[in-house]
């Protein structure tokens, strides 16, 4: 089975950058040590820095899965709540 590559793209509310900056930093080191990561980068969009996009790839969807439910993504979203305009999920396939 082909690994699962995720692009999330976070827009925060334009006063609140860099608290949400920090509390995706905060995601990176754990991340980063969970079983199934193979890579976990965070990125800022250069034009609009209230646009951040994380470009992930896991070993499967599964384990992905476990990512999703661990406790610090669940302290990022309370730490974010109604600090984030949009938040866009696309899970992705890699076909070459």
């Amino acid at each position: 089975m082909p690994r699962l590559t995720i692009v999330a793209n976070i827009h925060a509310k334009p006063d609140q950058v860099d608290l949400v900056k920090a509390e995706l930093k905060k995601l990176i080191p754990i991340t980063r040590g969970e079983k199934g990561c193979i890579n976990y980068d965070l990125h800022q969009d250069t034009s609009n820095p209230a646009h951040f996009v994380f470009y992930e790839n896991w070993e499967s969807r599964d384990l992905w899965q476990a990512h999703m439910n661990a406790e610090h993504l669940q302290a990022y979203a309370a730490a974010t709540a109604g600090k984030v305009d949009e938040f866009v999920l696309n899970e992705m396939t890699q076909i070459e």
